[in-house]
């Protein structure tokens, strides 16, 4: 196969990351696996240099998301990394060959050897297909520890997917912390906030702009967009939905091939004749010149339509196209539903939005923002404060410490505060 190392250097594909941005920095030599929670890039997008620097141990995910990782891993690289196809074969040979696959609620031996023993159990977390939080159980001589890695775990009540349960204990808990200062609005005042902008764009023709990470979030709200259009009458009724994202339509048809997986309000959807991830009104966009097809399509013609399209956080992908030419507009919507991190076009244009002369920088251009822009905070895929909480609360043997990674300080300070009547809190690093 193919040599790896072109992939440290990152050139192939005109990117100029600095060499030591892109070095591994720990001895792999010490990495006896890997243990993948879920397949969203800000989390798996180090594979390739991992396998590069030489790794050779088991990658072990849930079924899900081991079907999901090679698709994502193919795209990253193509977008971000080369477009050399042996390069890219190489990789993913090397992760299908790596790759172990591990049906929830079942115990996995990673390590077993004299005085080490390392088992692991993934299950279900409820924030994308697949996701998982791990349970190790961990034996050093005759010291037993059970230490339990959140990954990114799943709002209560979102559409498609279970709510994850707490597990019965553990030692230590390595907590995700995204919005342990915030709550979520409930199900259906977000419904209710979903179609207040559906009827506004069909009154003035407008287009509304979902920014939404093609894992996940674009399959949810395709649940909750069938829901409330079925139930519709008039123009709202027959609004387009357009998904412009190939990968987003390859995972939605890996979402219907694990319906197994779906929580039981979507399998009664289901039984009852209902297809939520695929009606009538729903357009997928495929090539590259069909998408630039689409945004002069919708500029010219009067007719109101919904657009989701990556990135979530508007930092690259089809939906920049869509924001340089509608926001400008004072028709047009742009419906936030996910976090927008610090430094993303996402948060400038939250910001920044319903002020005089709010611009954004896209791709070098300064975007003038005169669309309206929502965010509706209740279909984040990630729990909030009060569930992070009752995740620790409702362990019926509490950890004896909290590691609280995966947020910005201030998330991760308020939830320290919530969770230090009961265990011991440190704050680990910044998201």
């Amino acid at each position: 196969g193919a040599d790896l190392k072109p992939l440290r250097g990152a050139e192939s594909a005109g990117h100029s990351p600095t060499p030591d941005a892109l070095t591994i920095h720990f001895d792999i030599s010490t990495v006896r696996a890997l243990l993948v929670t879920h397949c969203h890039i800000d989390h798996v997008g180090r594979i390739p240099y991992l396998l590069a620097a030489g790794f050779e141990g088991p990658i072990i995910a849930s079924e899900a998301t081991a079907a999901l990782l090679p698709r994502v891993i193919e795209d990253a690289l193509k977008v971000g990394v080369t477009r050399n196809a042996s390069i890219i074969r190489a990789c993913l040979a090397r992760l299908e060959r790596q790759l172990v696959a591990v049906p929830y609620r079942q115990w996995h031996e990673v390590v077993t050897e004299t005085g080490l023993r390392l088992k692991v159990k993934f299950q279900p977390a409820g924030h994308i297909l697949g996701s998982a939080y791990i349970e190790c159980d961990v034996c050093v001589g005759a010291d037993r520890n059970r230490v339990v890695f959140s990954g990114d775990l799943g709002a209560p009540y979102a559409p498609l997917l279970a709510a994850p349960k707490s597990p019965y204990q553990a030692d230590l808990l390595v907590l995700e912390s995204t919005y342990g200062d915030k709550l979520h609005e409930n199900r259906q005042h977000r419904t209710q906030a979903l179609t207040q902008v559906l009827k506004k764009a069909v009154a003035d023709n407008g287009i509304v702009i979902i920014p939404a990470f093609s894992i996940g979030r674009t399959q949810e709200l395709l649940y909750e967009l069938e829901h409330i259009l079925s139930h519709s009458k008039g123009r709202l009724a027959d609004l387009e939905v357009i998904v412009d994202s190939p990968m987003a339509a390859k995972f939605t048809q890996c979402y219907r091939q694990f319906k197994k997986l779906w929580d039981a309000e979507a399998k009664r959807r289901l039984a009852n004749g209902r297809h939520p991830l695929a009606f009538d009104s729903l357009y997928t966009v495929d090539s590259h010149q069909e998408h630039l097809d689409t945004v002069k399509y919708l500029a010219t013609r009067k007719k109101p339509a919904i657009v989701i399209a990556a990135s979530g956080m508007c930092s690259g992908g089809r939906v920049v196209n869509y924001l340089k030419r509608f926001l400008p507009d004072a028709t047009t919507d742009v419906l936030f539903v996910g976090y927008q991190a610090l430094g993303t076009p996402g948060r400038e244009i939250q910001h920044y939005a319903n002020k005089p002369d709010g611009y954004v920088w896209l791709d070098g251009q300064r975007v003038q923002i005169h669309a309206r822009v929502h965010t509706i905070s209740g279909y984040s895929a990630h729990a909030d404060q009060a569930h992070l909480v009752n995740f620790v609360r409702r362990m019926r043997k509490r950890p004896k410490q909290v590691i609280l990674v995966h947020g910005e300080l201030k998330a991760r300070q308020a939830l320290a505060e919530k969770l230090r009547p009961w265990t011991q809190v440190v704050l680990g690093e910044e998201k």
